[in-house]
């Protein structure tokens, strides 16, 4: 369990670093974060049913920080060319 806990640790402060690159806007930071760190933990539970935490914990960490980073990335364009939805 201390095994996860750290490992399930260093996954969100990956996920926080690589939110942070320069280059981006504010949306796209902050929903790639956040979509790491909610897919990680839906991950992590999905597949401590199945025995594998540790790998459902990382693929759903990857998973949530690029469909995060989309979200974001797609508010960032459409506050920029002044289009409302």
């Amino acid at each position: 369990m201390k095994k996860q806990n750290g490992i399930l640790a260093l996954i969100a402060v990956c996920a926080i670093g690589f939110g942070c690159a320069t280059g981006q806007s504010v949306h796209t930071k902050e929903k790639a974060v956040m979509g790491g760190l909610l897919g990680a933990a839906a991950g992590g539970i999905i597949g401590h049913q199945s025995g594998r935490g540790l790998e459902g914990a990382a693929v759903g960490a990857a998973a949530g920080s690029v469909a995060g980073g989309v979200v974001g990335s797609a508010q960032d364009e459409r506050e920029t060319s002044g289009v409302s939805y």
